[in-house]
């Protein structure tokens, strides 16, 4: 079946690279990724990715800790580049073009993030790997998602969890929690549904970007939730 979608905003977490451990990243799981991703762009998606740091280091959590969230956050967005680049180096081992752009401008490491540059990345066939979030702090990889996908015109932001969907409560400790197969964007937010924060969600609703949410170790991979065969919840306006 043909992919539904031509351009997507994929959010990859830092924990997906780290697999099975809870800190770093896990070759096999990378590896794992960057093939679903390359065989994607191979069958003509043109695929922009964010991507997490909280494998390496959680802004937030280090406030919690005492440091200052200012240099909190761009710890973070360091370790977002980190994950960048070892995901862009894996897509390219995988026989797709990739490039990674910074929204922290660091020339010797990546091309700082324009919409024009990666636009234009996108449309010469490149998987695009977005880190350093927004380049601000105090806004998460889940706001940075949607933003570089209204950025980029994209179709639809794809955002990979545990679970395959949005569930009223979480479904690994409550069994009678309910999973939606589709959700609109005040329900999520009025609900609480902590898949993303509310201002990803906030965003999404007021630019009419879809969010479907998936399980990152569905079978299918990729292709299944492009192709509309794996299981998942569509966020959006009310049908």
């Amino acid at each position: 079946m043909a992919p539904a979608y031509k351009r997507i905003l994929l959010k990859v977490s830092g924990e997906a690279l780290a697999g099975d451990n809870s800190f770093g990243i896990e070759p096999p799981f990378l590896h794992g990724i960057a093939k679903q991703i390359a065989d994607a762009a191979k069958a003509g998606v043109q695929v922009a990715i964010v991507v997490g740091g909280g494998n390496i280091f959680r802004g937030m959590a280090g406030a919690a800790d005492g440091t200052d969230r200012v240099t909190a956050d761009l710890m973070g967005m360091l370790g977002t580049m980190i994950n960048a680049l070892a995901l862009s180096n894996a897509i390219n081992r995988q026989g797709a073009k990739s490039m990674a752009f910074s929204a922290v401008t660091m020339p010797s490491v990546a091309d700082t993030f324009t919409a024009r540059a990666a636009k234009a990345a996108l449309e010469d066939g490149y998987v695009v790997v977005l880190g350093g979030g927004i380049g601000n702090p105090f806004f998460t990889t889940d706001t940075a998602s949607t933003l570089r996908a209204i950025e980029l015109e994209c179709d639809v932001v794809l955002k990979g969890t545990k679970v395959d969907g949005v569930y009223s409560d979480d479904p690994m400790t409550n069994p009678n929690a309910i999973r939606y197969d589709t959700v609109s964007y005040d329900e999520v937010i009025g609900k609480n549904l902590r898949v993303m924060d509310t201002a990803a969600f906030a965003l999404a609703r007021d630019n009419s970007m879809p969010i479907i949410v998936y399980a990152l170790n569905d079978e299918a991979g990729l292709a299944g939730v492009l192709s509309g065969t794996s299981r998942s919840t569509r966020v959006g306006k009310p049908v």
